[in-house]
C-alpha cells in the first residue's frame, strides 16, 4: 500500500485494519494452540508458563483490584516472556483447565510477578495443590492499534485533529520543508549536527536515517537535550520494544534529562528501575501517607477473611462492612495516588514507553508538541499511530534496510505490515530525510559493501575505525566457499540446518582461536559471534561448540545466535552461516537482503562469511557480494582447509 497524494481515502486506514486483524486471528491461534497441546515443560522452556510458583503476598490494590506478589521455585535464571500489562491465568495443578482466574501483570521481572484481580479474594481451589501462572494471548495491544487506526480515520476530516495525519500521508495541505536553525556541535559530525538542525526545526516531520554504527541514539539524545533546552516542553519518546526504551531511558538519565519511564524495563538494572513510574510513585514525599492508610486497609481485609465460609446473615454483613470500610481508604489511597502520578508527570522533561504503552492509562489524555519514535523501521504502522495522534509534529529514527518488523500471519516480506510507516515516509518525502553517513564500528572493508547495495555508496568509515584489524591480521572480510564440497542442507519440519557446514565452521573457529595465540582471560581476547540466517542451525552450531574440547576455554568469550537475535549488538569478529546448499539455488531467508546486511555489520575488525556460491551467486545481492570479494581477493575455497 502506497501513501497517497491529494485526496486520502478511508481504505487506507481500513487496509490496515484488515491486515491487523489478520494478524491478530493468527496470533492467537498460534498462542492458544501452543497453551493447550504443550506440556508444562514445554510451556515453561518457551517462557509462557511459571510452574510451581509461590505466593509472597496479597494486598487489596487500586480500583478494588487484589494484587498478589509471586516468585518462580525452580530455574530464577530462565528467559521469560511476561511483560507488564499482559494477561495472564492463574492456575492449579489440580484441575488446570477449570481452576484458573484470570489477571493482568502490574510487574515483572525475572523471577518475581506482581498480578492483579478483580476479585476480593482468591478462591478456594488455590490453597490446595501447587499453583503456576499462563501467559494469556495479549488482545490489549491489538484493541489499542485498533483504536489508533480508527482514530486516525476519523481525524482525516477534522480540520484541526487530522492537520498532522494528512500531511505525513502526503495530503493536500502537506507542508514544505521548513528552514532550519544552525546546530554546531564539536563532539558530533556533520551529518548529526544536520539532522539535529533538521528536528530543531519547525517542520512537522523528521525522519532520522541511522545505518549500522552511525551513532543514532547518541543523535536522538544531542537532539532531545537541545529541543528541551530551546523551547522547554515535555517529550514523548517511544520505541517498539521494552529493550529499546530500556536504552534510551538510561541513556537520557545519564545525560541529565528527567525522565519517566512507563511499564517496567526489561533490563535487570536497580537504577534503571528508579526511572519507572512506580519507584517515583513510591519515592514521593506523600507516599507516606499512602502507606499509612494502607495498613488500615490491610487491616480492615485480614479482619474480613477471618469469617469462615459457612456463617449466618450477621457474620455475612459483618464481613461485608469490613471489605466497605477498606474499599473506602483505597478510594482516598486512589486520590492521592493520581496526584502524586500528576506531580511525577508535571516534573518530567521526557516520558518513556513503548508505542503501545503510550496510551498507558496515566498517559492517554496527554498531548506533546514533539513525539519521538525510535527504531520505527522495526514498528508495525498501526502501533505507530498511537503516539502520533498526540503529537504536534513527529520524529522518527530507524534504519528499513535493518530488520523488519515481527509479522507473523503473512511471510511476503514487501507486503501488508511488512511495508512500515518510516519506509512510507521516507519515499514520500525525501526532503525531511536525514541520513547519517558516519560510522564508528566497522572496519572500511567491511562497512563498503553494504554501503554499496543498500546505502549508494553514501557511507564512509570514521578514521577511529576505518582501518582497525586484530593484532597481525590482514584480512578484514573473508567468504570461505563451500561450492562443491557437498555441504547439503536438510531440512526437517520446515527447520533448515546445514551440519557439514557447521563441523567445517566449527574447526575453523578451533584453529581460529588457537591461532590468536591469546589466553581467553586476556581482555585482549577478541569477542566472538556466531551468527545464521535459521535457528535450527543456531541450535545445532551452540551444541556441537559447547561438545568441542578445543572451544572449552573460550565458551565465555563466544556467542551464538540467529540474525534476529543479534540485531543491536556487535562483535570484534562475526562468523556468518549461510546455512543454505542446495542445485536448485533456492536461499529462503537469505533473500531478504535486510537480515544480511544486520548479520555483516555486527562486525568491527573481522567478518567471515560461509556458504556456497553456487547457491547463493544467482541472486543479485549475494553476486554483487561475490564480485566485492573478488575484488579484495578475499575468496577461498573450503578446500583450502579440507586439504
Amino acid at each position: 500500500m502506497e501513501l497517497i497524494k491529494g485526496d486520502i481515502p478511508k481504505k487506507y486506514f481500513n487496509e490496515l485494519a484488515t491486515w491487523l486483524d489478520q494478524e491478530q486471528a493468527f496470533d492467537k491461534a498460534q498462542h492458544e494452540a501452543l497453551l493447550l497441546q504443550r506440556s508444562v515443560q514445554e510451556r515453561i522452556a518457551l517462557g509462557v508458563t511459571w510452574f510451581p510458583i509461590a505466593i509472597t503476598d496479597s494486598e487489596l490494590g487500586r480500583g478494588d483490584y487484589l494484587t498478589i506478589t509471586v516468585s518462580k521455585t525452580t530455574h530464577p535464571e530462565e528467559g521469560h516472556r511476561f511483560r507488564y500489562g499482559m494477561p495472564v491465568s492463574l492456575f492449579s495443578n489440580h484441575n488446570p483447565r477449570q481452576d484458573r482466574l484470570q489477571g493482568i501483570i502490574a510487574f515483572a521481572s525475572r523471577d518475581t510477578l506482581r498480578i492483579s484481580f478483580r476479585v476480593d479474594e482468591l478462591p478456594a481451589w488455590s490453597r490446595g495443590g501447587r499453583l503456576g501462572i499462563d501467559l494469556l494471548f495479549d488482545e490489549n495491544s491489538y484493541k489499542e492499534m485498533h483504536r489508533a487506526l480508527d482514530e486516525a480515520n476519523l481525524a482525516l476530516t477534522d480540520k484541526k485533529q487530522g492537520y498532522l495525519v494528512r500531511q505525513l500521508l502526503g495530503g493536500p495541505d502537506v507542508r514544505e520543508t521548513a528552514s532550519n536553525p544552525v546546530y554546531e556541535n564539536d563532539r558530533l559530525n556533520p551529518s548529526q549536527n544536520k539532522a539535529i538542525a533538521h528536528i530543531l526545526g519547525e517542520n512537522p516531520l523528521s525522519l532520522l536515517h541511522g545505518p549500522p554504527g552511525t551513532g543514532k541514539t547518541t543523535t536522538l539524545i544531542y537532539a532531545v537535550q537541545e529541543l528541551l533546552k530551546q523551547r522547554p516542553q515535555q517529550l514523548l519518546i517511544v520505541a517498539p520494544s521494552n529493550t529499546a526504551v530500556d536504552v534510551l531511558t538510561e541513556r537520557l538519565d545519564a545525560a541529565g534529562v528527567s525522565v519517566v519511564r512507563i511499564g517496567n524495563p526489561v533490563k535487570v538494572s536497580d537504577h534503571l528501575q528508579e526511572l519507572t513510574l512506580d519507584a517515583q510513585v513510591d519515592n514521593h514525599a506523600a507516599h507516606k501517607t499512602i502507606k499509612t492508610l494502607e495498613k488500615q486497609a490491610r487491616a480492615y481485609v485480614d479482619m474480613a477473611h477471618k469469617y469462615k465460609r459457612n456463617f449466618g446473615k450477621a457474620e455475612r454483613d459483618q464481613r461485608k462492612a469490613l471489605f466497605d470500610e477498606a474499599r473506602k481508604i483505597r478510594k482516598e489511597i486512589d486520590r492521592m495516588l493520581d496526584y502524586i502520578v500528576q506531580d511525577v508527570f508535571t516534573k518530567a522533561q521526557v516520558i518513556t514507553a513503548t508505542l503501545v504503552g503510550a496510551n498507558h492509562y496515566t498517559i492517554r489524555d496527554r498531548r506533546y508538541k514533539t513525539v519521538i519514535i525510535d527504531e520505527a523501521a522495526q514498528a508495525l504502522e498501526p502501533a505507530c499511530w498511537i503516539p502520533i495522534l498526540k503529537a504536534d509534529r513527529v520524529v522518527l529514527a530507524g534504519d528499513h534496510c535493518q530488520l523488519p518488523p515481527t509479522v507473523k500471519s503473512n511471510h511476503q516480506t514487501s507486503k501488508g505490515l511488512y511495508h512500515t510507516l518510516f519506509e512510507k515516509l521516507i519515499a514520500q518525502h525525501p526532503n525531511h530525510v536525514s541520513l547519517l553517513d558516519v560510522q564508528y564500528r566497522m572496519n572500511a572493508q567491511i562497512m563498503k559493501y553494504p554501503s554499496l547495495a543498500l546505502y549508494a555508496d553514501r557511507l564512509q568509515a570514521a578514521p577511529t575505525v576505518a582501518h582497525w584489524t586484530l593484532q597481525g591480521d590482514d584480512s578484514p572480510i573473508m567468504f570461505i566457499d563451500t561450492a562443491g564440497a557437498g555441504y547439503e542442507e536438510t531440512v526437517v519440519d520446515h527447520a533448515i540446518s546445514n551440519r557439514d557446514e557447521a563441523h567445517f565452521l566449527c574447526n575453523h573457529l578451533a584453529s581460529f582461536v588457537a591461532d590468536l595465540n591469546i589466553s581467553p582471560t586476556d581482555h585482549a581476547f577478541p569477542s566472538i559471534g556466531i551468527i545464521t540466517p535459521y535457528r535450527a542451525q543456531s541450535l545445532y552450531l551452540r551444541e556441537i561448540i559447547a561438545q568441542d574440547d578445543r572451544l572449552q576455554p573460550y565458551t565465555k568469550q563466544l556467542q551464538v545466535n540467529t540474525i534476529d537475535s543479534f540485531q543491536g549488538q556487535e562483535k570484534d569478529v562475526i562468523y556468518i552461516s549461510l546455512t543454505r546448499s542446495n542445485a536448485k539455488q533456492e536461499i529462503g531467508f537469505l533473500a531478504d537482503t535486510r537480515r544480511m546486511n544486520v548479520a555483516m555489520t555486527r562486525a568491527r575488525k573481522k567478518l567471515i562469511v560461509i556458504g556456497n556460491s553456487s547457491t547463493i551467486g544467482y541472486h543479485d545481492f549475494y553476486g554483487g557480494f561475490l564480485d566485492y570479494i573478488d575484488s579484495l581477493a578475499r575468496h577461498r575455497s573450503v578446500w583450502e582447509w579440507i586439504s
